[in-house]
């Protein structure tokens, strides 16, 4: 007969836990029974097909199947990634959490899953760090979010990050913190002052703390005098307040305040305002030029809007020559007339003309001055400017460019003006108030799919040349795309820079029309030391030679008027190499130990990450050899001192970028050997048992590092012969990795890590078999990032 062969073979299956199982196989014969083994063991019952309707933990195994003489393995691996209750997930991931400014708040998610499960909570892409207020507590089935006391700025977007072996689940939430606003921005803007009323305006809060703003409240203090006195109170829409019944030649101080639902902020203050006793009249328009020659020159003018608290009486012409700063008077007396021709002017040189009104108040504000006139006969008209064109457009505005007119024996060009009318409009509009002086002009506050007509007249002395004209159309607007930030693996949320190197940082963004950007360091204004450009969608800080100083989180916003405003914040750590400890001192507190202590390094100061190394030697050109690590306080005891020998000890201060220069001891320092009579005892000898397992005498402890600094992990084991030792990270054999450094010394087992990263984070386990037996340890490495 055929021998029976298997058709199909078992495959490794995954599976979830909770979910049916199924393994199976076919064999040729129809006359072979078939047995199944997990892990060693003969499952009774089934034949061909292994059907787990409902997988746990211990169904987990290798399976074997057996026909005949013929059998195949596969095994069963159950998966149990993290899980949260579904209602719970819905309701996390779409309600805010609410709650008011100094309330505790707490949010705990339970949840399910294998075993170790590490749970991460992170704010605005950034992981929580526990702190005085903040604190991130986990258990192995829930974790917990508690804020002792919250603030506005714990608001945002936050994230928990649930991960085993099986998999991760990320659960999105959103925390609202409200408050009472913050003062009005300001500063308090005198508006008008006279002597009967005060006008005041100001800027509505950076922060309404949640709520929207309802109303403003205006109060008034006299200058001397302590009380304050409310005024009134306006809607939230106007920030501008009129206080009467003033006292002339009395000052005042003015303070608003902004109310929302959760209460009244604090007060922005004005400086001392005082009410004016009479008021003068205000500026008249720029003079006009009525004719000139080379003799005379005739202007006029309009009365000014404010004619202050009395009549006016005249007015008082002044001129000067155009490129001077001196004004002269052209009348002592003021006239009543506002037209006056002048004379004895100097032919051929230019000249600009200002007027001031005069009522009882005395003198007014002078104008603005006329436009630049020649004292000499008139020049002819210019020509028509040549090849007047369209250089560009958008949706709301038109750039013009031209070429001048061509050249006329007395007719000189002092500038041009440009005009506009729509397709369903006869009339032109100005749009440039006074002359320009270039050859190109751009015509803002168009609309979208119109039809608009320009044209171009050059100017003199004499008045405007022939107008050149042309037909432009304005194309639809772009499309509107509310503000979102390109983030991306090029952009770091965390930045450690080395003092008086240069910070740059480019932050891309896309936004349609162009957002308004505003950078922020720790919630404030940039300092004075920091450039910000932004360009082609992206922004970028740059900060020449950073200092300490500049160590902060900084934020950008942007806001395109769509209602919708977007954030994103990095944090910058700005370090150097730190400076030398102080002075060494050596003492021996206790019996054959010496205790060294040092000066701090003055970089404490500033450099929170700062910690220290001890070094001896036993002579005075031996070498260096490390005693102590990783030391955050001023002191270290050293006890492995033999009584007679020399020691000398050297102090260095470290961080993420280096070590310090050394402090050291000049005089050596040593304990005498005391003389003691010498006896010896026979020791008794015992037979050494030869076949001794392998066995920890000093098991592996969980570590705690921040990033970038030295970890050294070690166990002590013993047994006979002696056990080998092997290193695993994550169940991933360290034997072959060139970033850990281990070490097996009679025992002592040792594994360093140089310059920690969040990779090296993990359940570490070191394996020490012989021929009699196996054992092993673990730990797991935390790492902390540099605050």
């Amino acid at each position: 007969a055929p021998r029976c062969r298997l058709d199909k073979h078992l495959f490794d299956v995954r599976v979830l836990k909770g979910e049916p199982a199924e393994l199976s196989c076919t064999v040729s014969r129809h006359d072979v029974t078939g047995t199944w083994f997990k892990d060693g063991l003969k499952v009774e019952g089934l034949v061909h097909k292994l059907i787990i309707n409902k997988v746990e933990d211990i169904h987990a195994g290798k399976y074997r199947f057996e026909g005949g003489d013929i059998k195949t393995e596969a095994s069963i691996f159950v998966e149990d990634p993290p899980q949260v209750d579904k209602v719970l997930l819905k309701n996390l991931s779409s309600v805010p959490t609410v709650a008011k400014a100094g309330e505790k708040v707490k949010i705990k998610i339970p949840f399910e899953g294998r075993l170790p499960v590490r749970a991460t909570w992170l704010k605005d892409r950034m992981e929580l760090i526990d702190d005085t207020r903040i604190r991130v507590d986990k258990t192995e089935t829930f974790t917990m979010l508690s804020i002792s006391s919250s603030e506005r700025k714990d608001c945002g977007d936050y994230k928990v990050r649930l991960k085993n072996d099986s998999g991760v689940l990320e659960i999105d939430l959103k925390l609202v913190v409200i408050d009472k606003p913050q003062p009005p921005a300001g500063p308090i803007k005198i508006v008008e002052s006279s002597a009967n009323d005060i006008t005041i305006q100001w800027n509505p809060p950076k922060d309404d703390g949640g709520k929207p703003v309802q109303s403003y409240i205006i109060e008034r203090q006299q200058v001397g005098k302590s009380d304050w006195v409310t005024l009134g109170e306006t809607p939230k829409s106007c920030t501008t307040f009129t206080a009467n019944k003033v006292e002339q030649d009395v000052s005042y101080y003015f303070r608003v305040r902004a109310v929302n639902a959760e209460g009244t902020s604090d007060a922005l203050e004005s400086d001392e305002v005082k009410a004016v006793s009479k008021a003068s009249p205000g500026a008249p328009d720029p003079p006009e030029i009525v004719s000139a020659s080379r003799d005379t020159i005739t202007i006029s003018w309009k009365m000014p809007r404010k004619t202050g608290s009395s009549r006016i009486v005249g007015y008082i012409i002044q001129k000067r020559k155009k490129g001077t700063t001196t004004w002269l008077p052209v009348n002592n007396v003021p006239i009543a007339d506002r037209k006056l021709k002048m004379t004895n002017l100097k032919k051929g040189l230019q000249y600009e003309f200002r007027v001031a009104a005069v009522n009882a108040a005395g003198i007014g504000d002078a104008s603005e001055p006329s436009q630049p006139v020649f004292a000499r006969d008139s020049t002819k008209s210019p020509g028509q400017v040549q090849d007047l064109k369209v250089s560009s457009s958008d949706s709301t505005s038109v750039t013009l460019t031209w070429k001048r007119p061509e050249a006329k024996e007395g007719s000189d060009v002092n500038g041009y003006e440009v005009e506009m009318r729509s397709s369903n409009n006869l009339n032109w509009t100005k749009c440039n108030a006074l002359p320009i002086k270039v050859t190109t002009y751009t015509v803002k506050g168009l609309l979208a799919k119109e039809r608009y007509f320009l044209r171009v007249r050059a100017l003199n002395d004499s008045g405007p040349g022939e107008a050149a004209e042309l037909e432009a159309f304005i194309e639809a607007a772009a499309p509107v795309v509310p503000p979102r930030f390109l983030i991306d693996d090029t952009v770091k949320s965390f930045l450690v820079i080395k003092a008086r190197n240069t910070i740059r940082v480019n932050i891309p963004f896309e936004a349609s029309p162009d957002p308004v950007v505003t950078w922020l360091k720790d919630g404030l204004p940039l300092p004075d030391q920091a450039a910000v450009h932004t360009k082609d969608g992206t922004t970028q800080l740059l900060i020449g030679a950073a200092e300490y100083t500049d160590t902060g989180t900084y934020t950008i916003e942007l806001q395109n008027g769509l209602g919708k405003r977007e954030t994103f914040s990095f944090q910058v750590q700005v370090t150097d190499i730190p400076q030398p400890p102080g002075p060494i001192q050596l003492q021996e507190n206790v019996p054959n130990t010496v205790t060294v202590t040092w000066m701090p390094s003055a970089s404490e100061k500033w450099e929170s990450n700062l910690y220290y190394t001890v070094l001896k030697r036993e002579s005075q050109k031996g070498l260096w050899h490390v005693v102590g690590d990783l030391i955050y306080n001023n002191k270290f005891t050293f006890t492995k001192l033999i009584p007679g020998r020399d020691y000398y000890f050297r102090v260095v201060a470290k961080n993420s970028l280096g070590a310090s220069g050394p402090s050291e001891t000049v005089q050596p320092w040593r304990i005498r050997k005391p003389k003691v009579e010498c006896q010896v005892k026979p020791q008794i000898y015992k037979g050494v048992n030869q076949n001794q397992p392998p066995r920890f005498l000093v098991p592996l402890k969980p570590h705690v590092v921040t990033t970038g600094s030295e970890c050294h992990m070690s166990c002590a084991v013993g047994g006979h012969p002696p056990p080998k030792v092997t290193w695993y990270k994550d169940n991933r054999d360290l034997s072959s990795d060139p970033s850990y450094f281990c070490t097996n010394d009679f025992g002592v087992c040792s594994l360093v890590v140089l310059g920690v990263t969040k990779h090296d984070e993990g359940e570490y386990m070191v394996e020490a078999t012989n021929e009699v037996g196996r054992a092993f340890t673990k730990a797991f490495l935390t790492i902390k990032g540099n605050s």
